[in-house]
């Protein structure tokens, strides 16, 4: 059986969150034995001003269950002695008591109870003597390490999955009766510490083996790391499907651009064809071997890039274009001229690969290139832009166009540099303007 945890393993996390319900716990439960003893060493002033009190003398009783009451040697009475305050002081049948004890008005015929210990056997009793042992800050480390152990190992079954076919672990309710389980092993085995005589016993030691208090501790431990499991469920689940939707976004990104570079290179391809069959038909094999080796270094760039989603610098692709633009000059010789004025500090900038390509493709297609009015065509850059532009010059028979070259080009900028292409068309002028971005 393989297990592993939710979110690479987070133990340190678990520890700390651990640490915190176990500090939570206990410290919830020492506060309120510090508020009785602050309430106590005051002497019951708070009480004084609004219940009468009376110093009672007497011998204590304990039942089995744990409750006292002082018989008042003189009168006879019975004074109700608490079961926490009787654990708390470690009191003991037949103690000989002198105590101070109010009458509950708000219960009709209830004894009176012990609101303060005076003198004990004999000797007057000293409430500070029960917080000053030398072991106290022990015993107080030993239950926060044993809460912190027991909420740990809860939070690891309850964050816990398991790989494989059998899915048991994906059930929150066999989590939750696992989880059951060890909470009533680690309620038997919580220690229970008498801070006056500093014994320490566990819960299946005890002679009830019933403590509310304990009981209320490991219930609310458990509640704690039940509703934090879940939300940590509910926190990882959505960052499986944010990262799951990111993948499939990526993928679908490389889908889509590889099925735009795909249509580029039949195009380019046949075009390339046409004008090397031209040479060779003028038997031209100088400048056809020429044409082979600049025809060598574009396709090779097309291999290298064409399903390459990395953008690639200025300057490359400079390089492809002056090859590019190389084979025109042969098939037109003086008809067709490009100017490039490249700024130096933009050739480290960054763009989609085969972008002139197109620009290029399109500005000799569409427009009339002759002897006597020759075609130029610009490219610039402007700011961190790369211009392209020629002027509009129509043929006698116009092509119908595809679209395909600028809408290619427009989505992968859009796909790769999450910026868009601005497109200015007149009658006299077409520019093309591809925003560089910083390397």
């Amino acid at each position: 059986m393989k297990l592993k945890l939710t979110h690479k393993s987070p133990i340190v996390s678990y520890t700390l969150v651990a640490l915190a319900i176990s500090l939570i716990v206990n410290f919830s439960y020492m506060l309120l034995m510090v508020v009785n003893q602050s309430a106590e060493v005051r002497g019951g002033k708070e009480h004084k001003d609004h219940k009468p009190t009376v110093v009672v003398e007497g011998v204590l009783s304990v039942s089995v269950d744990g409750f006292g009451y002082l018989i008042d040697s003189s009168t006879g009475d019975s004074i109700y002695v608490e079961r926490r305050s009787i654990g708390r002081l470690d009191l003991e049948d037949g103690d000989v008591l002198t105590i101070e004890a109010q009458r509950q008005h708000h219960r009709k015929g209830s004894h009176p109870i012990m609101s303060r210990l005076l003198v004990r056997n004999g000797k007057e009793f000293d409430y500070g003597s029960l917080y000053n042992s030398s072991d106290q800050w022990e015993v107080i480390l030993f239950q926060i390490l044993f809460y912190m152990v027991a909420s740990l190992l809860l939070l690891l079954i309850m964050t816990v999955r398991r790989t494989g076919n059998n899915a048991v672990w994906t059930s929150v309710a066999t989590r939750i009766i696992v989880a059951l389980l060890i909470t009533t092993v680690a309620y038997l085995l919580s220690p229970i510490t008498f801070y006056h005589s500093g014994e320490t016993k566990l819960v299946c030691q005890t002679d009830t083996m019933l403590d509310f208090v304990v009981m209320l501790k490991c219930l609310f431990m458990l509640a704690v790391v039940v509703l934090y499991s879940q939300i940590y469920v509910l926190i990882y689940q959505r960052q499986q499907i944010l990262l799951e939707n990111e993948l499939l976004q990526n993928e679908n990104l490389t889908t889509r651009y590889n099925m735009l570079v795909s249509q580029i290179n039949p195009h380019f391809f046949f075009n390339s064809l046409n004008s090397l069959s031209m040479l060779v038909r003028d038997n031209d094999s100088k400048r056809a071997l020429e044409y082979i080796d600049q025809l060598s270094y574009t396709f090779r760039y097309i291999t290298q890039n064409g399903n390459n989603t990395e953008l690639v610098s200025l300057a490359e692709e400079l390089n492809f274009a002056e090859a590019y633009c190389y084979m025109f000059h042969i098939r037109y010789a003086d008809k067709i001229f490009f100017d490039f004025e490249i700024d130096e500090q933009y050739k480290s900038y960054l763009l989609p690969a085969l972008s002139l390509q197109p620009l290029i493709g399109n500005a000799v297609k569409h427009n009339a290139i002759t002897s006597k009015n020759p075609l130029r065509v610009s490219i610039r850059t402007e700011g961190d832009c790369l211009v392209v532009s020629n002027p509009v010059r129509p043929l006698l028979e116009p092509q119908v166009g595809t679209g395909t070259g600028l809408e290619n080009l427009a989505s992968r900028y859009e796909l790769m540099v999450g910026k868009n292409i601005t497109i200015e068309s007149s009658d006299e002028k077409f520019t093309v303007r591809l925003p560089l971005k910083k390397s």
